[in-house]
């Protein structure tokens, strides 16, 4: 079997470390888009780790899109992970909560300001119909219909360099709406709703100020709950 280079991990946030590992086995040329990682017994001994650590690392980067584990077949470099360097990047950090909502507002802040520019009626109608469904039941578990919206926002800014950072946004929405333990929904009609009027009349300063209003409410509610949890 063939031996790569790694440093044995023993310190705190071990699924974090052995994460980092593998990042850096791609990012050295260790591994390749499309190689199969060693086998799990073999990395937990390579690393020094138990499973548990082991397969939430894992998990971590197939949420990232990096990897995919295919049962009976072992886990693979996805093939496109070459082209998607900000992903690698956001794997790194993805436990650093502050930097992944600032990396979600930095990316969404610059979007939906150029989304204000071009997008289109359809798309409009499709953003107004996820509010739509939130007020028709608001008492759901609505954190699809927040990504969607979100989503057909990036979308719509319509512009082909960022389409690999609008598959991490997504990621970023996913981590930071994992967090949310309780919802609000009338704030979040209230703020998305505000959103949509701004884009509905093709205004980029508005969007920006209402993307950033929105964001920054949920950047604190987070972040909150993060903290009482320490």
């Amino acid at each position: 079997m063939k031996e790569y280079t790694m440093n044995t991990i023993r310190r705190s946030t071990l699924s974090q470390q052995v994460l980092e590992q593998i990042i850096f086995m791609i990012t050295s040329g260790q591994l390749k888009p499309g190689d199969k990682l060693p086998a799990e017994m073999a990395l937990m001994e390579q690393l020094d780790v138990s499973r548990p650590v082991l397969r939430e690392a894992l998990g971590s980067l197939e949420t990232l899109e990096i990897i995919t584990r295919r049962p009976r077949s072992g886990t693979f470099v996805n093939d496109k992970v070459g082209s998607s360097p900000f992903k690698a990047m956001l794997a790194l950090s993805i436990n650093n909560i502050p930097a992944v909502i600032e990396a979600r507002m930095t990316l969404e802040l610059g979007l939906v300001t150029i989304a204000a520019e071009k997008i289109s009626d359809d798309q409009l109608e499709k953003i107004k119909e996820t509010i739509d469904r939130i007020q028709e039941n608001p008492n759901s578990d609505y954190g699809k219909l927040d990504k969607e919206f979100h989503r057909l926002i990036a979308q719509s800014a319509n512009n082909p360099v960022v389409e690999g950072m609008i598959d991490s946004l997504l990621i970023t929405h996913e981590k930071t709406d994992s967090l949310i333990t309780y919802r609000e929904p009338s704030i979040t009609i209230e703020h998305h709703l505000a959103i949509y009027e701004a884009l509905k009349i093709r205004d980029p300063h508005e969007s920006f100020t209402q993307m950033y209003k929105h964001l920054k409410y949920v950047r604190k509610k987070i972040l909150d709950d993060f903290e009482k949890e320490k």
